[in-house]
């Protein structure tokens, strides 16, 4: 008969490992975005006060009734569904021409292209795009006009701010996107391809009926890890745009910044709770339609 060893040690060390992290997500995670909820049924006035005065829901009601607030929510619900489409998409494309022997010996080379920013200061980036869009003396209008093209509006004209701002968000993060992409594809079965290729299955046929099966685990996590990026957009709305030209990046976390910089700490802390609420419907619901999938 099989001894089987004590299971005790092995559950002391993984709860030894865990409980620090646990213990930090709460502290620093779990406890603010409690403390943030129960502000934003304060008034402003008293929210920061050790006896707030409870309001109920006259903050959400207060937003609600701001037509910049609902502006704002359906701008970055516009923004978001744009973005996480446009780098969930280059990202698996970019990662499947890495897998390629397209590339050849530039592999190396374009893994750090594409990385690279990913571990660049956010802020300092941002700056550098805020400089190329210029319209006076930006590298990109200079290009253009060096080669006989229209100018680009950029971060001056409301009909091209949002893709300047987002290409300047791709170039940030697509590359992580990317690697979880590759670390997918490595553990693809290629016994399956090579089935597909003895088959005479086209090269569409394999992507479709082959890779892209076996990189659900990738396609939903790069998912919900770019709705909830894109949802909560701020750092480059502040550093390139300040919610300009007329508003038409004031996204609701810059929005909500706005307000609580102006002290009305109530219906700020309320905006971020309908978007937190919001990153949780999402997310669960896109995880729940990957899990469905999964399961035909």
């Amino acid at each position: 008969m099989a001894l089987h060893p004590p299971r005790a040690p092995a559950i002391g060390v993984f709860w030894l490992f865990v409980l620090p992290f646990a213990a930090l997500t709460a502290v620093f995670g779990v406890w603010p975005i409690l403390l943030s909820i129960q502000t934003s049924f304060t008034q402003s006035a008293s929210a920061l006060k050790p006896n707030p005065t409870w309001v109920g829901l006259a903050n959400y009601i207060a937003i609600f009734a701001d037509p910049v607030f609902v502006a704002s929510l359906w701008r970055t619900l516009f923004y978001t569904l744009l973005a996480v489409t446009s780098t969930v998409v280059l990202a698996l494309l970019y990662a499947l021409l890495l897998n390629s022997a397209l590339v050849g010996s530039w592999r190396t080379f374009f893994k750090l292209a594409v990385f690279l920013p990913v571990v660049t200061p956010d802020i300092a980036g941002y700056v550098v795009w805020r400089w190329l869009f210029d319209q006076s003396f930006g590298a990109i209008n200079i290009a253009l006009s060096a080669l006989h093209l229209p100018t680009f509006g950029g971060l001056s004209s409301t009909s091209t701010v949002l893709q300047a701002v987002l290409l300047a968000e791709l170039w940030h993060h697509l590359g992580f996107y990317v690697i979880v992409f590759l670390a997918n594809l490595a553990l693809c079965d290629k016994a399956q391809m090579e089935a597909a290729e003895i088959d005479g299955a086209s090269a569409t046929q394999k992507f479709w009926h082959v890779v892209l099966p076996q990189l659900r685990p990738a396609l939903l996590v790069n998912s919900v890890y770019a709705l909830i990026q894109y949802l909560k957009t701020f750092t480059v709305v502040a550093v390139m745009t300040k919610g300009g030209p007329n508003d038409s990046t004031n996204f609701l976390s810059y929005y909500a910044y706005q307000l609580f910089d102006q002290g009305r700490y109530g219906e700020a802390t309320a905006m971020a709770s309908v978007l937190f609420a919001i990153v949780i419907v999402l997310a669960a619901g896109l995880m729940r339609l990957q899990s469905r999938e999964a399961g035909h």
